[in-house]
């Protein structure tokens, strides 16, 4: 999953940068409201994390920015946005909420109660109830940052992680190689590198060994698909230019 995390604190930025990473998450920073504003009408972000006091705006007012239609999200105004700052009053938190944010958190925080807060916001995609999302065999633990298939537990690097946990929230549908790049790496990947490629190819293996049935499968010119069990309906071959 791709984050926003807007923060002008810079040491707090790269702390959170690099915590956040560690979770398997792919996160680009912005330090001011129109960098942030520049970069949600590039980049599709699962998560936006924003501080309130910027040094030229308000982040109550880039969230509803956001949520109105002012400034146009590539994600979607639907976008889920979590507030995170030192504004502690009733009132802020009241118009923090009524801005737009999903959920507000007061500075200083651990990082251990922001993840589980981005784990349940994120959580809200996929209708899941618990931390835990399973697919045909495969179970995936989001706060332990466990796999299993079966009985089987499965020992993913950080990004293979995260690419298996975008796949498990659409299960059954073809994601583009480009699509798994704008979720799952950061601003400084590299768009013609091979590392999609090569990350699906090593997950691929590591899902299935011995008799498994293959559940990863590549189609063709069209991107990459975890298969849920279900009969999948043919993709019509797309129509020559």
């Amino acid at each position: 999953m791709r984050l926003l995390v807007v923060e002008d604190e810079e040491g707090l930025a790269s702390a959170l940068q690099v915590g956040l990473a560690r979770e398997g998450y792919a996160v680009d920073v912005a330090g001011t409201h129109r960098a942030a504003a520049e970069k949600v009408q590039l980049v599709e972000y699962d998560l936006l994390l924003l501080d309130a006091n910027l040094p030229d705006g308000d982040g109550f007012d880039l969230a509803d920015a956001v949520r109105t239609g002012r400034i146009t999200a590539r994600s979607g105004p639907g976008v889920r946005i979590l507030v995170l700052t030192a504004r502690s009053a009733l009132r802020d938190r009241v118009l923090g909420l009524d801005s737009g944010a999903d959920d507000y958190l007061v500075k200083p925080f651990a990082l251990a109660e922001l993840t589980a807060r981005i784990r349940a916001l994120l959580r809200r995609e996929v209708r899941a109830a618990s931390s835990v999302v399973a697919v045909g065999d495969i179970t995936m633990d989001t706060a332990r940052q466990l796999v299993h298939r079966g009985d089987r537990e499965l020992q993913l690097t950080l990004k293979e992680f995260a690419v298996l946990r975008y796949l498990l929230t659409l299960p059954g549908h073809v994601v583009s190689a480009e699509e798994l790049l704008r979720h799952v790496w950061d601003e400084n990947a590299d768009p013609f590198t091979q590392t999609v490629r090569v990350t699906v190819g090593t997950l691929r293996r590591k899902l299935s060994v011995d008799d498994e049935p293959q559940l990863l499968e590549t189609v063709v010119g069209r991107g990459y698909r975890l298969r849920d069990g279900a009969p999948v309906r043919p993709i019509a071959p797309v129509p020559a230019p």
